[in-house]
This record gives C-alpha cells, sequence and structure tokens, in this order.
C-alpha cells in the first residue's frame, strides 16, 4: 500500500473514533452527572507502510487515549431532597454487585426500606463504608458538609472519595467509574454538598456539534483522497501491463 493510500486510511480510521467519541457526548449531554470525553492524538511510524521502499516510512495518525474532563458542570435546583450536587471535586461512594462504584450522579432514591440509593438501586455508602438508613416517615436534611439528619439529630456521613489521580478512573456506563487497583487508594474528601440540587453534564452541545461537522467533512477528504490513491494506483498497474 502506498503512502497516501496509507496516510489516508490511518486518518479515516481515527476520525471514526473521533465521530463515536462526539456522538456519545452528544447523547449524553443531559445525563446528571456525565463527563465529556475527549481525545490525545499522536503519530507513529510503520516500516511497512511504505511498502519497504528506501524512503523513510511515514508518520500516521493516531488516536493514543481518551481522556476524560472532569470539570465541574452546572448545578441546577431541583427541590427534591433526595437530589444531592457536588461544589468541588470528589465523587459519591455506591455499592454494586459487581464492586465500588464512584459517581458524581447525585440523583438518588429513597427504598421502601429507608436505604439512600442510586436509581440504580445501589446503596449510597456512608463515610465509615457502609449503607445509609433512615426513617422513610420523617424527613431529611443533608447539611452542606453531608451530613444526614432527621429532627436535628445525626444519622449518617455521606461518603465522599477524591483520588489524586483522576486518570485511575475509567468509565462504567453513563455516569460511573471505576477505580483501577494498582494506583494509591481514594481519601475521603469533604466538599460542599448541596441538598435539593444535581450536578448538568459538562459536555457542550453544540460545540461537539460543531466538531462532528468538522470530522464529517474532514473524513470525506480522506476518503476521496483514498480514492485518489486507489485510482492512481490502478492507473501505474494497467500502463506496466500495457509496457508488458
Amino acid at each position: 500500500m502506498d503512502s497516501l493510500t496509507t496516510a489516508a486510511a490511518s486518518g479515516m480510521r481515527s476520525r471514526s473514533e473521533s465521530l463515536e467519541m462526539l456522538a456519545n457526548n452528544i447523547a449524553n449531554a443531559t445525563s446528571t452527572g456525565f463527563k465529556e470525553d475527549r481525545e490525545f492524538y499522536g503519530l507513529y511510524t510503520a516500516a511497512e507502510a511504505d511498502g519497504g521502499s528506501a524512503s523513510p516510512a511515514p508518520e500516521l495518525p493516531v488516536i493514543e487515549r481518551h481522556w476524560t474532563n472532569f470539570s465541574q458542570g452546572t448545578l441546577t435546583n431541583t427541590g427534591n431532597p433526595f437530589d444531592l450536587a457536588l461544589a468541588g471535586g470528589g465523587f459519591f461512594i455506591a455499592q454494586s454487585p459487581g464492586g465500588t462504584l464512584y459517581t458524581r450522579n447525585g440523583n438518588f432514591r429513597l427504598s421502601p426500606s429507608g436505604q439512600i440509593e442510586t436509581q440504580d438501586g445501589y446503596p449510597v455508602m456512608s463515610s465509615d463504608a457502609k449503607p445509609i438508613l433512615v426513617d422513610p416517615s420523617r424527613p431529611v436534611q443533608i447539611t452542606p458538609d453531608g451530613s444526614v439528619q432527621q429532627d436535628g439529630q445525626l444519622v449518617a456521613q455521606i461518603g465522599v472519595a477524591d483520588f489524586s489521580d483522576l486518570s485511575a478512573l475509567s468509565k462504567q456506563g453513563q455516569t460511573y467509574f471505576r477505580f483501577s487497583a494498582s494506583q494509591p487508594p481514594p481519601q475521603l474528601a469533604r466538599p460542599e454538598i448541596h441538598q435539593g440540587a444535581l450536578e448538568s453534564a459538562n459536555a457542550q452541545p453544540a460545540e461537539a456539534a460543531v466538531k462532528l461537522v468538522g470530522v464529517l467533512r474532514q473524513f470525506e477528504m480522506l476518503q476521496k483522497a483514498m480514492s485518489m490513491g486507489t485510482d492512481m494506483n490502478r492507473r501505474a498497474i494497467e500502463e506496466v501491463a500495457k509496457l508488458a
């Protein structure tokens, strides 16, 4: 494969990955606590890419990895006492059947037994790593420091985990994250917690849509370049056949 076709094919592959990432960001622009993904580009050199010619092998674009933008989303008041939003760093802790998960999505609910849980039914954990149980018949107050109170009495302290290296977190579904055990363990944090509010996604749909259009145009240009390269190779083979 010649260098033009190889470079175009590599570019189309990276653009295809960008399309998937941008489409996912747009699809989750209304998901509470969602954190958008972005991409980190690099170049690689494949010795076989130039067909073994004496000229230097071309450097081809590749998406080395996706990275997550953990910036704060906008806080929106809901009035629901079990809607919680974090102002600052940190993640709520939820215990799923597959292990501990972390999330910025504070759209919680109260189970019939009085347990505070996520919309998926995962218990929200306290600072002492226990499920939070309250009396369903009485109002629940949650102070900015995360204290869960009923009738002025402390019931539990909401657990909030923080990480020294956020790259140790990998996405699990739309708004959950899983922690890599090979990294230093998370520490308990005390950010400001807003009761009756939710953190919106930090994805910007308008910006993502503009990027999406740009990526589509780039993909079309690369597709044309690949077609040109294929056509040039075909004509070269035909000319050689005529001379033979």
